[in-house]
């Protein structure tokens, strides 16, 4: 969740489908005359526009940004969910799009939020708090969090849920799937509709508090051995299916240790890829959400907190196993192993494999390269993602072999992907490979 003090009053969230119907009528005609009006000036100017050219203008992205994030829900879900998979390899446009997602949640407005309240907890909720802070210290794509002291004084973080958004999911995914395949950014042939079932069922398990809360307890028991990570504790009284009531805890967002000392950074860094590896490897449960508002951090302390168990998800076996064989062969040196690792995972397709040898080659031996250097691993340094976005971008040209890898694995590389984009925010100093290497059964 994103921070949103200073922000203005709030947008009421669409609740109804047919007013969240008409908010994607509103962003396709938007598009739509967007797109006219820039062929008109093309044609104009003697050029021959192609319509993803005429559709990824400025003006269109932010209508596209600006109306997801009206509406909330599913819709501002996928599009970050989008963001943290793609990390660096979204096109300029897309990512554009996607990092105001990450950035831009609004809340609801007062009159909004006493009415969902009022519907959870009774008409005069309020007589059982001593204080109860108005304006949200967080608002997401699901919902939005309160500070909160009860009566009898405990503290207590409440996250709300926006009205509408657990009956509007499968519509929502539909409409965005509609959006993409209009766009021309999804060739005709790829077959989505395995993906986009699962990302409706992921999305109704994260609107699901009681299931949340359930987790988040899980995850406070995984936990419990570790000194440096802390989760909230439920507080039933006041959690329902879509109100999730827990323990205040306090911390700064860790963004903001990119100031930090490069000790404390690095020393971040390895507590959480530690926590991944332990998800993965040991825990076979993972919180697949890596967003940043998702994580605090103590500097008293020194430790890690935890906020979202949303899109905590069991990790499969053979899953484990296809990271295991993959790391396994990389760290080894074996360029063809991790080839066929690629492959039998779903991580990529054969087609792949068949028309582009050489380009998925030279990817992975800049990957084996860098996983075969001794010591810290610098997040900062960005070189070698240059030289993968160079053979990927012409991989991914090659639209007849876009391939749509398990769900599952789908899920797993999203919380690895966006823990490096973290890595990389805060230019930490990690030694991965040691820390990889007890997991691997190498002896």
């Amino acid at each position: 969740m994103s921070d949103d003090k200073g922000k203005g009053s709030g947008r009421s969230v669409p609740s109804g489908r047919l007013q969240r119907l008409g908010q994607f009528g509103q962003l396709a005609g938007g598009l739509a005359g967007g797109i006219i009006g820039e062929g008109a000036r093309r044609l104009a100017d003697g050029e021959r526009p192609r319509l993803r050219d005429m559709l990824l203008t400025p003006a269109n992205v932010g209508k596209v940004a600006d109306r997801l994030a009206h509406l909330r829900g599913a819709a501002m879900k996928l599009g970050q969910m989008i963001s943290m998979d793609a990390g660096d390899f979204l096109p300029p446009e897309l990512a554009d799009i996607m990092a105001r997602l990450r950035d831009n949640a609004q809340h609801m407005p007062p009159p909004q939020l006493q009415r969902v309240l009022a519907r959870e907890w009774g008409a005069d909720w309020r007589t059982r708090f001593r204080q109860f802070e108005p304006r949200p210290i967080a608002a997401a794509s699901i919902g939005q969090v309160h500070r909160a002291v009860t009566q009898d004084g405990r503290e207590l973080a409440i996250k709300v849920q926006y009205p509408g958004v657990r009956e509007s999911i499968d519509a929502d995914v539909d409409n965005v799937a509609t959006l993409l395949r209009l766009s021309g950014l999804l060739p005709r042939a790829l077959d989505i509709t395995p993906l986009l079932a699962e990302a409706k069922r992921q999305l109704a398990e994260e609107a699901d508090y009681e299931r949340e809360a359930r987790q988040m307890t899980r995850f406070g028991e995984l936990l419990a051995d570790v000194d440096d990570v802390v989760a909230p504790h439920v507080d039933p009284e006041f959690s329902t299916d879509r109100v999730l009531a827990m323990t205040f805890l306090a911390g700064t967002p860790i963004e903001t240790l990119q100031s930090a000392p490069q000790a404390t950074r690095d020393k971040v860094m390895t507590i959480l890829i530690t926590l991944v590896l332990r998800e993965l490897f040991e825990f076979g449960v993972m919180q697949t959400d890596p967003n940043f508002a998702n994580y605090r951090y103590q500097p008293e302390s020194g430790r890690l907190i935890l906020l979202d168990f949303g899109a905590a998800r069991p990790v499969a076996p053979e899953t484990m196993l296809a990271y295991r064989t993959l790391l396994k062969a990389g760290l080894a040196g074996d360029r063809a192993a991790a080839r066929d690792a690629l492959v039998k995972a779903g991580f990529i397709g054969a087609g792949v494999v068949t028309r582009h040898r050489a380009r998925l080659d030279a990817m992975i031996n800049v990957i084996i390269g860098e996983m075969g250097k001794a010591g810290p691993f610098d997040f900062g340094d960005r070189a070698f993602v240059s030289l993968l976005r160079e053979q990927g971008v012409e991989i991914a040209a090659d639209r007849s072999t876009w391939h749509v890898p398990p769900a599952d694995t789908l899920f797993v590389q999203r919380k690895i992907s966006g823990t490096a984009l973290l890595a990389a925010r805060l230019n930490a100093r990690v030694d991965v490979r040691a820390m990889v290497l007890p997991w691997l059964d190498l002896s």
